[in-house]
């Protein structure tokens, strides 16, 4: 079932949803609530790096470089770019609520994606959201830091998890506060049989 706003805000005074800093009433929609854009992007260096190779064991994040906006300033996504984004806001998710991170229309309609296929956001989710930007326009956009970026719904499982995401020995995102590479190269080796 997903939550209307009654509900959502209902679970954040209840703190089955934890949201900081504290949303402002425009924030919120009839099922949703908007998150803002963060400053801090992570950017693939195409031109250092032939290829991403997922099954060797370096880290993704090191053929990335950390983009820093100041306050005020636009990061110009150009068409066919992909970006790593973080947004401003930390989500903290009870252990029977699940969240999805759903792209805005507005966004949309001048080409630009906030995620591929990382939408949703297990039971005991703790931290910021990393956002998976695309231009699939023809046209550069200009984001800024604090613009609202996306939106998360929410659902009510049937009862709770018997292991939340944060206690996942397993997990590979938990308690991020910076956008972060694929960590693929970390699971199980991918061995050509």
């Amino acid at each position: 079932m997903v939550l209307s706003d009654v509900d959502i805000r209902r679970y954040i005074d209840q703190g089955k949803i934890r949201i900081s800093p504290e949303l402002p009433p425009d924030q919120f929609g009839s099922c949703s609530v908007d998150f803002r854009l963060g400053s801090e992007f992570s950017i693939f260096e195409h031109s250092r790096h032939a290829y991403i190779d997922v099954r060797e064991k370096g880290a993704i994040q090191d053929l990335m470089r950390t983009v820093h906006v100041e306050p005020g300033q636009p990061f110009v996504l150009q068409p066919r770019e992909f970006a790593l984004a973080i947004t401003e806001e930390r989500l903290e998710l009870d252990d029977d609520v699940l969240g999805r991170l759903e792209g805005r229309s507005s966004l949309g309609r001048i080409g630009i994606i906030v995620h591929g296929t990382a939408g949703l956001f297990d039971p005991g989710w703790r931290g910021k959201a990393t956002l998976e930007l695309s231009n699939l326009g023809i046209m550069p956009v200009a984001l800024y830091p604090g613009m609202r970026i996306c939106s998360f719904t929410f659902e009510q499982l049937s009862s709770p998890v018997s292991m939340p995401y944060y206690k996942k020995a397993n997990n590979k995102y938990a308690g991020q506060t910076q956008p972060l590479a694929s960590r693929l190269t970390a699971e199980v080796s991918l061995k050509n049989d």
